[in-house]
């Protein structure tokens, strides 16, 4: 963090990036991580983790609704439920007695992380001094890749003993909300704009096209990322040191934002789902060559956590002022991607195999980038341009502020 962070502020920002390391990291994306060892536990098939992951993706987006409706309003109120949901979740998955009760607390402990992002917008933009908000933003998002490091570590540690590691998870959830709640006191309400109107709609349709598109993609690697190095052969440290390599990457972003800051959203989209695509493609081809295995991880990690900030750069190059209602909306859509795509992988693994599978993800993921290259700019709705043709305005989400999310 930068020096001009005061103690309370790093307080703040501390815990709200604990707040997504959990959310994320911890809970929502840790379950492909998780998943075989569950699995051979618990008799979970193949096509009923997908459709786990498609159910705990469509709460994941009734969470962003939710916060779309109210972060503006009662976003303290949002923090406490995202933790209690997540964090009591993730207790609750590892209580399960079969397949049944654990695919409800997996759904249900994701509709935290959907709960957790606009409000941390709004907490940290009433919080904050106007003077570090881009930086607190970009450093609060960077908590998913730790997030998925920490997750990775404690598979190392605990597995196959993956009840324990859900309990630890649930734990670091809930206490960092409640570090959160203490820490962020007072503040004043952010500034009322109302509610978004057809224009503002209509300017975010082409972006909205881009994150399904994504979401589905980008769906094989977190629900049988892992699922698919086993197959191929690796070893459990192998297997889940590709898990650390995703957090890694996503950590990444904080690293490379300096960089990444002066890109307008269409650049960095492209570059991003570009790099997501390649490692896709190459987890697909040659999962059995450990080096580029963990390098395409890498890769996949940086460039997802960065993608997703490159949608909140481009809601707030639309508009602003409700950069954190786009947020939600472009979130809600990337993760309904995620839903089919998982549905979709699980019914295809069974016909054309992994790679197969991984290659049609890669395909998918690589058509957003094709439709962003097409896509026409539009008028936002305060009038000017949204294509990346305005100067970028101060960052909002829990994604890097620099265009880094989230997450999700």
């Amino acid at each position: 963090m930068k020096r001009s962070f005061s103690l309370p502020d790093r307080l703040v920002v501390g815990s709200g990036l604990a707040l997504i390391a959990g959310t994320y990291g911890l809970v929502r994306l840790a379950y492909g991580l998780f998943l075989p060892d569950v699995q051979h536990d618990l008799g979970l098939r193949p096509d009923a983790a997908g459709w786990i992951s498609s159910g705990a993706s469509a709460l994941y987006c009734l969470g962003a609704v939710v916060g779309f409706l109210l972060a503006a309003r009662v976003p303290r109120v949002l923090v406490a439920v995202a933790a209690l949901v997540a964090g009591g979740g993730a207790i609750a998955m590892a209580a399960a007695a079969g397949p049944v009760s654990f695919g409800f607390a997996a759904v249900l402990a994701s509709t935290g992380a959907g709960l957790a992002s606009p409000a941390l917008v709004q907490l940290v933009a009433r919080t904050l001094p106007e003077r570090v908000q881009g930086t607190a933003q970009a450093v609060v998002n960077s908590g998913t890749g730790p997030g998925l490091v920490a997750a990775g570590l404690l598979a190392l540690v605990l597995l196959p003993d993956w009840r324990t590691a859900w309990v630890g998870a649930g734990i670091v959830t809930l206490a960092a909300g409640g570090v959160l709640l203490a820490a962020a006191r007072g503040g004043a309400p952010t500034r009322s704009v109302g509610t978004p109107d057809r224009r503002w709609f209509r300017a975010h349709v082409g972006v909205v096209a881009l994150a399904l598109l994504f979401g589905a993609g980008s769906a094989v690697v977190w629900t049988y990322g892992r699922s698919a190095l086993v197959e191929a052969g690796a070893t459990v440290v192998v297997s889940v040191s590709a898990w650390i390599a995703l957090g890694l990457g996503g950590a990444a972003v904080a690293v490379t934002s300096r960089w990444t800051s002066g890109l307008r959203a269409r650049s960095l989209w492209t570059i991003t789902a570009g790099s997501v695509a390649v490692a896709v493609t190459v987890l697909a081809v040659t999962p059995q060559q450990t080096v580029l295995a963990l390098l395409a991880c890498a890769v996949f990690g940086w460039g997802y956590t960065a993608a997703t900030g490159a949608l909140i750069g481009w809601t707030t190059e639309i508009d602003a002022d409700r950069a954190s209602a786009g947020t939600s909306m472009l979130f809600v859509a990337l993760v309904l991607g995620q839903a089919v795509g998982a549905a979709a992988a699980g019914a295809l693994i069974g016909t054309i195999g992994t790679g197969g599978t991984f290659l049609a993800g890669a395909v998918v993921t690589a058509a957003s980038v094709a439709v962003s290259a097409v896509r026409r700019p539009v008028r936002g709705a305060d009038g000017a341009r949204s294509s990346g043709c305005t100067p970028p305005t101060p960052p909002a989400p829990h994604e890097a502020p620099s265009r880094h999310p989230a997450g999700p």
